[in-house]
């Protein structure tokens, strides 16, 4: 996993098949909007399960971010969850 902000995230969070993930779609765009800077690509949000994780490509691999004790974290998706 890669930490790409340091700056907290005091957003609701619901874990999601032992994932924690934005608990709205508002607070995951914000988000979304600002890890976009960071990796100069496009940034979208789905929804999985209950919860909102960020999704991208960056350097031709597909990227998950969901939360790690409060920081944006890149994230491994269980295999039957397709990108």
């Amino acid at each position: 996993m890669m930490t790409l902000f340091a700056l907290p995230i005091f957003d609701a969070t619901i874990v999601v098949d032992g994932n924690e993930l934005f608990k709205g779609k508002g607070s995951a765009s914000h988000w979304a909007e600002r890890l976009a800077v960071e990796v100069k690509s496009e940034v979208t949000v789905q929804k999985i399960g209950n919860g909102w994780a960020l999704f991208a490509n960056v350097d031709g691999k597909d990227c998950v971010w969901g939360i790690l004790g409060q920081r944006l974290k890149q994230i491994d998706l269980p295999p039957s969850k397709p990108i």
